[in-house]
């Protein structure tokens, strides 16, 4: 570990940061999997409601710096494709 006082401090905000960061990741896939899922299961009216759903929490994440905006503009664009072959 550091010996500087404001380094040590450094370490216990990045660790904090990087929990903090992971679980949003984890729910921001978890959103797009349940999108997938639902195109998978036929329900358009579901799907619809998914993509939606997962489209405003990846655009918290580039919001908040997590992901990459062109990131989140490839899974919405995806998604969205998916969706609308539904049709």
């Amino acid at each position: 570990m550091a010996n500087i006082k404001s380094a040590k401090k450094r370490v216990i905000t990045s660790e904090k940061a990087r929990r903090a960061n992971a679980s949003a990741r984890s729910m921001m896939r978890t959103y797009i999997k349940k999108a997938i899922a639902a195109v998978q299961s036929g329900d358009k009216e579901n799907a619809k409601n998914a993509y939606v759903a997962a489209q405003k929490v990846l655009d918290r994440m580039v919001t908040r710096g997590i992901i990459h905006k062109k990131n989140a503009s490839r899974h919405k664009s995806n998604l969205s494709a998916k969706v609308k072959a539904m049709a």
